[in-house]
């Protein structure tokens, strides 16, 4: 896990990067309009609702060809605060 730290409320909080959620796509036409249906069924669950409320910053994802499916495959990364990362890591142990 990689983390920084910054400087909130005059103290230094470690930030850490955290891919929490994977998205694999075939080969379409434009993956980019076609992944907003399983970002936004994501979003619903209990992980999704909580990574988009404890963000520190909102979340990114990033585009990967996946040459084994001959698709498209997303990682979906969020930056928790230590305290919101601990958490993370308890309640979602397999994630991490």
């Amino acid at each position: 896990m990689s983390y920084k730290v910054e400087i909130i409320d005059n103290k230094p909080i470690k930030i850490y990067k955290v891919v929490c959620h994977m998205i694999t796509m075939g080969d379409v036409d434009d993956p980019d309009i076609y992944l907003a249906s399983p970002i936004y069924d994501w979003q619903q669950t209990e992980k999704g609702k909580w990574i988009m409320s404890h963000s520190y910053k909102q979340p990114i994802y990033h585009q990967m060809l996946d040459q084994n499916i001959f698709g498209y495959r997303y990682a979906i990364s969020a930056f928790l605060k230590e305290k919101d990362y601990t958490y993370y890591c308890l309640k979602w142990p397999d994630n991490y």
